[in-house]
């Protein structure tokens, strides 16, 4: 080993050894693990002074433009592929419940409530769809009164939180009825780019990424005794399925949304006007709470 190796594997043994008192085990061996990677990666990629500097100057900026509103630190987690390495550890395969993915930075709080065969579009452009199918645990069993959060972008690519208006549109929730049914009117998911006028915008820009995200509609189901699901169904054609900027597509979540012509009557009658709509199922299937593979 050369002098320069063992200066460096010396410092970064005393800084892990810095964390050996930590009160918190779990505290210990993330603080000793990411400061054992850190080094590594700087070693491997011989960091420059420069390159440390601009890259202080990135998280401050990404610091600066998290606001209420807007999180730019979860934005760069989904483009590193950190969220969904998170949730796919979190999220162990289980029987055949349905996967999960990201949850975005657009999820809010205290959404709408909305009945069965409601509209949550909320005036929101964009093409009427259909939604309906089924809530069941992995024994196939139904289950009623599930809650479902839905939430969605527009026809203009973007999310009701995104204006500066206060609307809330294209967003709610709902619960599945005694056998374990829920049905919706929403609009058809449309292709989108994720924030990109902040620094993880100019990051992707820098390293040739696209910002789009493939076309999506947002779920997150909940019910007594079984394992959340935070997770999305996407449009199946849609050409940035490969290239979704979150990583967030998963085959198994990949739907047929089936356009309806102009004229075609609605499943619950409903008057759309002389225009097209969308229709698709998604059956969903929750682990039991706690579930490991």
């Amino acid at each position: 080993m050369s002098e320069q190796q063992h200066r460096e594997e010396q410092l970064t043994e005393r800084v892990v050894e810095s964390f050996d008192g930590a009160p918190d085990p779990r505290l210990k061996e993330l603080m000793q693990a990411l400061t054992r990677h850190l080094h590594a990666f700087a070693r491997e990629v011989r960091l420059t002074e420069a390159e440390w500097q601009q890259a202080i100057g990135f998280l401050t900026a990404t610091g600066h433009i998290t606001d209420a509103r807007r999180q730019e630190f979860i934005l760069l987690s989904d483009v590193l592929g950190v969220s969904m390495q998170t949730i796919t550890i979190n999220n162990q395969a289980y029987a055949d419940a349905t996967e999960a993915t990201v949850v975005g930075p657009f999820f809010t709080e205290r959404s709408p409530e909305f009945a069965l065969g409601d509209d949550i579009s909320g005036g929101a452009p964009g093409e009427p769809c259909w939604v309906e199918g089924t809530v069941t645990d992995t024994e196939g069993r139904p289950v009623p009164g599930a809650l479902i959060e839905v939430w969605e972008a527009d026809d203009e690519g973007l999310y009701d939180v995104q204006y500066d208006d206060d609307r809330v549109a294209a967003r709610g929730h709902l619960y599945t009825d005694a056998d374990g049914g829920y049905r919706f009117w929403a609009i058809t998911p449309t292709p989108y780019p994720i924030p990109h006028d902040g620094p993880v915008g100019r990051l992707l820009e820098a390293t040739g990424r696209s910002p789009m995200r493939a076309s999506h509609l947002h779920f997150m189901v909940e019910a007594a005794r079984l394992r959340t699901l935070v997770t999305h169904i996407f449009v199946r054609g849609d050409k940035r399925l490969s290239s979704d900027a979150v990583f967030g597509v998963r085959d198994s979540l990949v739907k047929d949304f089936e356009s309806q012509p102009a004229g075609t009557p609605t499943p619950d009658g409903r008057d759309v006007g002389n225009r097209p709509w969308s229709r698709v199922r998604f059956d969903i299937v929750l682990a039991p709470a706690g579930a490991a593979a």
